[in-house]
């Protein structure tokens, strides 16, 4: 089955709101594996305005089935990265104060720069991923950089799907099959909720891997974090 892996920014966000430690996201991460999710995905910024470099490193001591460090690749994060030594590291190109990801790489614009980045973590045993957009050109270039998988960006996809428009897959199951021909691992995230992610799933070809936060944590509002994580691992069989 595809691996859930549960972003839980959205849980520092409310824990910084108030200051202390409520809700303890060491805590959140240890019982969200126990509800059966398979991996830990968090995304720090360098304002530190979720998730802090300091949470990054207290993680790794907790999060004992996949390890996922989001960002984009600066200094420090590659320095957070290489320290903490996650089982993945996806990379984003997100710009300094951006709200949340908002575009895929540019691979072929930006293949130098990728390349050396994506060489310098896995000379470290750390497993690449880059964040993209479902573009044949974007993949191709992906593939250039020597990555080991690419993440889809599923925002447009989520709000095709919204408005009843299931042809809004297509060109991610192109994307899909082309990075299964070039022999890239996929990975998925953006918007994806309990509402679309069976249907995305079982039309992406190879998919191992999505990441999920606001909308999880939203639903868990309402059904409860261990409920609805069992209800993805159930829509992602």
């Amino acid at each position: 089955m595809t691996k859930l892996s549960v972003n839980i920014n959205k849980i520092a966000t409310l824990r910084n709101a108030r200051g202390g430690n409520v809700p303890d996201l060491l805590k959140v991460a240890t019982d969200i594996q126990n509800f059966g999710a398979q991996g830990i995905t968090i995304h720090p910024r360098p304002d530190e305005r979720h998730i802090r470099y300091q949470d990054a490193r207290d993680l790794k001591a907790i999060v004992h089935t996949e390890y996922n460090i989001e960002g984009n690749p600066q200094h420090n994060f590659i320095d957070l990265v290489l320290e903490c030594k996650p089982t993945q590291v996806t990379l984003v190109p997100d710009a300094i104060g951006a709200i949340t990801s908002s575009a895929g790489w540019d691979t072929i614009k930006n293949e130098s720069y990728l390349i050396e980045v994506v060489q310098e973590f896995k000379r470290n045993g750390i497993r690449t991923s880059i964040f993209v957009d479902p573009v044949l050109e974007i993949i191709e270039g992906a593939k250039k950089t020597g990555t080991d998988r690419i993440e889809l960006y599923t925002e447009a996809f989520a709000h095709q799907y919204s408005l009843g428009n299931k042809n809004g897959i297509d060109p991610y199951v192109e994307a899909a099959k082309l990075a299964n021909e070039l022999g890239l691992g996929i990975n998925a995230g953006h918007d994806l909720s309990l509402d679309n992610v069976q249907f995305f799933n079982q039309n992406i070809p190879g998919l191992l891997e999505v990441s999920i936060g606001h909308a999880l944590i939203s639903e868990a509002l309402y059904l409860g974090l261990d409920n609805v994580v069992n209800m993805y691992l159930n829509k992602l069989k």
